[in-house]
């Protein structure tokens, strides 16, 4: 892990990065944001914790988390709400065995997310499985490519 951490600082100094990139290739380098990385550049650079903690607060690309392997983004915008984003959110908490407050699957495969607006209003419901977008989403169609993604091996048991 810290070579990872020595390896990010430094890129940062040789392109003259900012908070922003170096969190970027963190989240890139693990999926998400951990502690000792914060500790680490703030130590490493001479910036204190809390502007590394007040960007990665601020934007919502940024997480504390692990992921899951795979990534569901459902879009709650407007759009999406009016053509049933919520149900659709509901369903796949539900399938997933999600706890309230839990946004990835205890296996670690599956995280879940909502997301205020991809910008696709047009195509809405809009749903995103592994960066790929899913336009007139319906909970049938999700269930599927998620059935899917799980293998053949789920089926079974």
């Amino acid at each position: 892990m810290i070579e990872t951490f020595e390896t990010i600082v430094s890129q940062y100094r040789q392109n003259g990065g900012n908070i922003i990139s170096l969190l970027q290739d963190t989240q890139d380098a693990f999926g998400y944001i951990p502690r000792e990385a914060i500790d680490y550049f703030s130590q490493t650079l001479g910036i204190a914790p809390s502007r590394f903690f007040g960007v990665v607060t601020f934007y919502a690309q940024f997480r504390m988390r692990p992921t899951g392997r795979h990534k569901i983004t459902v879009c709650c915008g407007t759009a999406c709400h009016v053509r049933g984003s919520d149900r659709i959110l509901n369903s796949l908490q539900i399938e997933l065995k999600l706890e309230p407050e839990a946004d990835t699957t205890k296996d670690g495969e599956l995280t879940l997310e909502q997301v205020n607006c991809v910008g696709a209003c047009s195509i809405a419901p809009v749903l995103i499985l592994d960066k790929k977008v899913y336009g007139k989403a319906t909970t049938d169609k999700i269930m599927k490519e998620l059935r899917a993604l799980k293998g053949p091996s789920d089926d079974k048991e």
